[in-house]
Parts: C-alpha cells; structure tokens; sequence
C-alpha cells in the first residue's frame, strides 16, 4: 500500500443524532497519533459550525459540500434520485473518482447499499454484497481476545444461493483476519443441524463446497444456540436470517438491561443482589456495546465501505474510521479476491 495517509468519505449528515456527533468523533480522530484524512461531507454550513465547538487538528479534515441527505425514514432508491447531489451518494463519488479511500456513514442503511452499487464494482467472482455485523459472544475470539464475532449477511441480501454464501465465507473470512488479527477464523453456516445435509439446498450446496475450499478455516454447521457462545468467528446466512438473529440478540441486551433496572427499584434485597452481580452485569454491558466496534463492513465491492450504527456517538464514529482505514491499509478488496482465487484487484 502507499505510503500516503489513508483518506476517508465521511457522510456528515446521516446519523440519528445530528452532525455534531458524526464531526466531534472525525475531530477526536484528527487529534490522535496516527490520523486519518477524513473527508466531511455534507452540508458546509452545519459542519463548520459543529467544527468551531471542537477542538482538531485542521491537517486532518476537510469539508466537501453537498446537497441534502437521505434520512432513516426515507425510501432509499427515491431519495437517491431525487437528491443525486446528497451526502452519501457525494461520499461515494468521491471513493470512485479516487479522491477518498473508504465511505463512512450512519445514515440510511438502503442508501449506502444503494449508493456503493452505482458508484464501485462488484469484486469479480462475487454476485451478491453482503453486510456484515459483530455480535457479542461468551468466547473471546483472536490473539487480542475480542468479544465479538461476525455475522454475515444481516439484510443486504434476503435469498442466497450456494454460491453466494460461499462467497459470503471468503469476505468474512478476510474481513475477520484483518480486523481482529485472527490468522485463521474459524467460518460456519447457520443451520438446523450439525449434520452436512441439514438446511437448505443452499446451504447443504455451500457446505459441499467449503469443505473443500483453501483459505477458508470451515467448521461445518453451527446451530443458533452456538451463536451466543461463540463456538466460531464468522457466522455465515441468508439476509433475512441474520437480521432475525441480530435484532434478537440486540432486544435481550437491552431485556437483561430492563429487567436489572426494575428489579433495582422494587425490592431492597434485589438492590443489594444485583450489588454483589454489578461486576458481571458491566461486563456483559461492555461486551454488548457495539460502540466500541465502529460499525458494520458492507462487503462484496472493490471499496471499503463501513456502515456506522444510526445511533452511533463520538466514540462510535471515530472507531468506524479507525476500522474503514484498517481494512484500506491491509488492502481488503485484494485478500477477499485471493481467497476467491481470482485475480489481483487493480
């Protein structure tokens, strides 16, 4: 990779909380050892306004104007043609032209899909993108013990065939190895069963030809009672599956939550009980708190694009960088395409 410092598409504009908080996490960044060039794109008037609260190093930002931006309740594909000017899809065109390296946003998750797809290109061998999400597990995973695993996909793509799902192996794979320092991640279908023929004709195709595949470390079938324990590193599924899945897991962290509260405030004894376990309740609150991630990888295309959480917070969109400039730098795009056995991505 070059020497160069690595240059991010930050869209400005996007996020549940306003544009003070996607700026405060891009001028934290800037204030670290080793900045990132982030590219603020968005209204110029609301960014530079949210710039004169923060205290930054003006080396590392800089501010793209654009018009408009699509919101979280908006219909992606309209909005994209109606606004063609809007933050994400300038974001975007500004990785394609090769004025930025990787797109950052916490917007509109169908218009980041959407906005990758008409600007970059599919990685040759790949027929669908995938968007990938962490999860909290009981294992720690890698030489640096993360708390998380992957899970792909969780929407991009609702219906998958066995190839796809192959394909979404070798991209979890890469993507694991590159984040977490995990040489060899451990890769798994979800099923039904352990057993080879459990599943779908899509996923009894995939296993077939995983088994046999280099470069991807399969461990077979896992089953959703794995999936918490995190018996592997990557998760593999249809769309539709893995949204199921990380909406629930999300909804009994936020359950075990709850229900610690009120028991607080009903009883005395319950008080002083969830006292003696706080040790353990903080640290399965740590342990769930997707923040300290940065976001999800929308895999599958020849750039990095890393989708923040909608309710990202400073921490979370500085780390979103952090992980979009990680994947630029151990070039992503090219050990995805490697492990595919296709050629080099130019």
């Amino acid at each position: 990779m070059s020497s160069s410092p690595i240059r991010v598409a930050l869209d400005a504009m996007g996020s549940d909380h306003g544009v003070d908080v996607v700026v405060a996490g891009a001028a934290a960044l800037s204030r670290e050892e080793r900045p990132v060039r982030v590219l603020l794109v968005g209204d110029s008037a609301r960014i530079g306004a949210a710039l004169s609260r923060e205290r930054y190093d003006p080396a590392w930002l800089q501010i793209v104007h654009a018009e408009g931006h699509v919101a979280q309740g908006d219909k992606p594909r309209e909005a994209l043609d109606a606004r063609t000017g809007c933050s994400v899809a300038t974001a975007a065109r500004l990785v394609a032209a090769g004025e930025a390296d990787a797109l950052v946003s916490a917007g509109n998750t169908g218009a980041v899909i959407l906005s990758a797809a008409d600007h970059f290109q599919r990685l040759p061998g790949i027929r669908r993108a995938a968007l990938a999400a962490v999860y909290p597990t009981e294992q720690r995973h890698g030489p640096r013990g993360d708390p998380f695993a992957l899970m792909l996909d969780v929407g991009a793509t609702v219906q998958c065939t066995a190839e796809e799902l192959v394909g979404f192996a070798v991209m979890g794979s890469a993507y694991a190895r590159i984040i977490s320092d995990n040489e060899r991640p451990r890769v798994a279908l979800l099923s039904n069963g352990t057993e080879p023929t459990k599943g779908t004709d899509a996923i009894v195709g995939a296993h077939a030809r995983l088994r046999g595949l280099p470069g991807v470390n399969f461990h077979g079938n896992v089953e959703g009672l794995d999936i918490p324990k995190g018996t592997v590193d990557v998760v593999v599924c249809e769309g539709f599956l893995g949204n199921v899945v990380l909406k629930m897991l999300e909804g009994i962290t936020e359950v075990v939550t709850d229900l610690a509260r009120d028991a607080a405030s009903r009883k005395l004894s319950w008080k002083l009980g969830l006292g003696i376990l706080s040790d353990g309740l903080k640290q399965l609150h740590a342990m769930a708190d997707w923040k300290q991630y940065g976001g999800a990888p929308l895999l599958g295309f020849d750039k990095v694009v890393i989708k923040a959480h909608g309710r990202s917070n400073a921490r979370a969109v500085r780390n979103a960088i952090k992980v979009a400039a990680k994947a630029v730098e151990r070039d992503l795009a090219g050990q995805i395409q490697r492990g595919l056995g296709g050629p080099p991505v130019v």
